[in-house]
């Protein structure tokens, strides 16, 4: 790739969901400080950027996504001065650093709110949110049928007998982006940490900002799910055009200052088409590949989606991002575990079929991993992917904390699995998470299985998930073929990928039942797994010189 390009275009980004990555403290919680301790481990991984989950001032009723202050860090989570402190230290790591942020709601304690309870209906205050009067006999029904991504309805009654929309958990009022006011606030916190050195924003609900003015009834449809699109439909609340305003204001300012800036889009919508809206060369500049993550484990639509990917990208000049896990799904060795992997359809409840056969999804994983890192474009990693850790399926019902167990009736278990602390090191909970003697447990509990996966254990084992890794970003950075660019496809039998990046490299990957002898080539540059008589195993992907 051309030095001369953007370095987002082909980033390798690790998702550090501070909770859960290092707690220096020993509170249980993962912190700034932690993750400035790990930033070594970072820069031996390989990676190019972190993402960090929401660090902001919080009541954490949804774990930070509920933000009371922007501009100031959660006392949990450490100060402004040292998120100033450990930007400059990834900096000198070579590392960039991208916080989220939450424009469609901020929480239940943020001062606007208040403000807005406090003033009363009718009052310019209410106008920064969606206040509405309910329906039926004394308003006592919700002004539409919208429902929560947690659960339940999308709207909670005041005394004052208005009602306010959620989208979220009632803790989180969605904000009114057609106010001025909400506007200015958004580019004004954009430029704070601009101006503390970060490189850019990952955009949570990207999709969610702009709302239908009348506020319409969905219509009713198959399935329970609130986020799934509509068929054909002029959705009321997501992906609406008018979100893609907002982003070339956010564009244009961080086009003011020096260097580099990136967005990336978390932003769910029914088609790549609709997905390219958000990277044409005005607005963002990357999203997340979602249709990517829920592909099942299978050549044909493996390909299908990495060709639309690309071709609809870069039909607005976007590069693609791939990504297989993160703090909202299964982590993927559990989902490529199963005998049948599941399609899966955007924010459903994702339950597996039969039971896990944890060697089966590790070893898929680690083939999934090479095939990811060979596709033009860039990448993320959620952390702990490295270490091949699986979704933890039996945490107890006790310690289950995210909103939608709550709001589900105890139906949906939530998305604790895919957050448990990472182990560093030790024989015993919390595995170098907390030092040694802290006060308080991890803020959930670590299987005791996790030992074997720690850093400390996988260190200098060769055939670790954490030196496959290594071994590929490494590699991916060297060769001239990887990173940005195009790619083809060579043919190969059904249930075989063969991809070719110029100048000379090969990745194959073999999801069939039967062994596949390698394309002819000079040398193997990295395999998943052993490789017999030259030969690929089912489940098993190499990378090779030609």
């Amino acid at each position: 790739m051309s030095s001369t390009a953007p370095w987002w275009r082909d980033a390798v980004i690790y998702q550090v969901y501070i909770r859960s990555f290092a707690d220096a403290n020993g509170d249980g919680i993962g912190d700034i400080a932690g993750i400035r301790s790990r930033l070594p481990y970072l820069k031996s991984l390989g990676v190019d950027a972190i993402w960090i989950n929401p660090w902001y001032k919080s009541p954490q009723a949804d774990h930070g996504y509920d933000v009371a202050d922007f501009r100031e860090i959660d006392p949990r989570f450490g100060t402004v001065e040292e998120a100033e402190a450990l930007i400059e230290e990834a900096h000198a790591a070579g590392i960039r650093v991208i916080p989220d942020i939450v424009p469609n709601h901020v929480s239940d304690q943020h001062v606007w709110f208040r403000a807005a309870l406090a003033a009363g209906p009718g009052s310019p205050e209410r106008d920064r949110f969606i206040f509405r009067p309910g329906r039926g006999a004394d308003g006592a029904e919700p002004p539409n049928n919208w429902k929560s991504c947690f659960g339940g309805p999308a709207w909670t009654r005041l005394p004052d007998g208005q009602w306010y929309l959620h989208l979220f958990a009632p803790e989180q009022p969605d904000l009114n982006w057609e106010h001025p006011d909400v506007r200015a606030e958004f580019e004004d916190i954009l430029r704070f940490w601009f101006r503390r050195g970060v490189d850019g924003f990952r955009i949570d609900v990207a999709h969610g900002l702009i709302k239908h003015p009348e506020l319409p009834d969905l219509p009713a449809r198959e399935g329970p799910d609130p986020l799934a699109p509509h068929g054909g439909l002029d959705h009321p609340h997501w992906d609406r055009d008018g979100v893609h305003e907002v982003f070339r204001a956010w564009r244009r300012v961080a086009d003011e200052f020096p260097g580099d800036r990136k967005f990336v889009a978390e932003a769910w919508t029914q088609a790549p088409d609709r997905l390219a809206n958000y990277v044409r060369p005005d607005g963002l500049h990357t999203a997340f590949n979602f249709d990517y993550l829920m592909t099942p484990w299978d050549a044909k639509e493996l390909r299908e989606v990495i060709d639309t990917s690309l071709a609809t990208l870069g039909s607005v000049g976007a590069p693609a991002t791939w990504v297989l896990s993160n703090h909202d799904v299964v982590r993927h060795p559990s989902r490529f575990g199963r005998k049948v992997v599941k399609k899966w359809v955007a924010n459903e409840v994702y339950r597996p079929e039969g039971p896990l056969d944890l060697e089966l999804g590790t070893r898929r994983a680690r083939a999934a991993a090479l095939l990811m890192l060979s596709l033009p474009g860039g990448a993320y990693i959620y952390q702990g992917e490295e270490l091949g850790l699986p979704e933890v399926e039996d945490l107890p019902e006790e310690v289950l904390q995210d909103p939608t167990w709550e709001r589900s009736g105890h139906t949906d278990r939530g998305r604790d699995g895919c957050r448990v602390p990472i182990p560093w090191s030790g024989e015993r909970a919390p595995y170098g998470f907390s030092p040694d003697g802290a006060a308080g447990e991890p803020w959930l509990p670590q299987p005791p299985e996790w030992r074997e996966l720690s850093v400390a254990a996988q260190e200098g084992d060769e055939d670790s998930m954490l030196a496959l890794y290594r071994r590929a970003l490494r590699l991916r950075r060297d060769h001239p073929a990887l990173g940005d660019g195009t790619l083809t496809w060579l043919d190969a039998p059904e249930g075989v990928l063969a991809l070719r990046r110029e100048p000379g490299f090969l990745c194959v990957v073999n999801l069939s039942a039967e062994p596949y002898a390698l394309p002819a080539h000079k040398d193997v540059l990295l395999a998943s797994g052993p490789l017999a008589d030259g030969r690929l195993a089912p489940d098993q992907a190499a990378w090779l010189a030609l």
